[in-house]
């Protein structure tokens, strides 16, 4: 069984766009994988279609069994974080090794405020 784990320092979750964020991944393989990567990317969730986008990705070739390496990304001005009635825009990293299907995905929240931005609280502010 393989064990993936990802760090972000300080132990953030909430990004501001165009700030560097940093941190470290580990892994220890119960079998040898081709390759391991991290992506930065977000997605949508509720009605409609899922939309996904990947950002920024770090790959790492021919891993060993047990690893750790640091990295940063310089992280986007948008999409924002944000949540609605019918549709979120959710951040994550995902620490994935191939060939098998084992991943692991840590959320973060990038916005001007550093807050998920909540449409339903925009609304009802416009509204008063």
């Amino acid at each position: 069984m393989n064990h993936l784990v990802i760090d972000i320092d300080d132990h953030r979750t909430d990004f501001r766009p165009g700030e560097r964020l940093d941190g470290s991944v580990a892994w220890e393989l119960g079998e040898e994988a081709t390759s391991a990567e991290l992506r930065l990317f977000w997605m949508t969730e509720g009605k409609g279609d899922r939309d996904i986008a990947v950002v920024r990705r770090v790959r790492f070739d021919a891993p060993e069994r047990a690893a750790a390496h640091r990295f940063h990304f310089d992280l986007p001005a948008e999409p924002y974080s944000f949540s609605g009635k019918l549709i979120s825009l959710i951040w994550s990293l995902e620490l994935s090794v191939m060939p098998s299907d084992d991943a692991t995905r840590t959320e973060i929240t990038i916005s001007p405020t550093g807050e998920e931005v909540r449409l339903d609280q925009l609304i009802a502010n416009d509204e008063t």
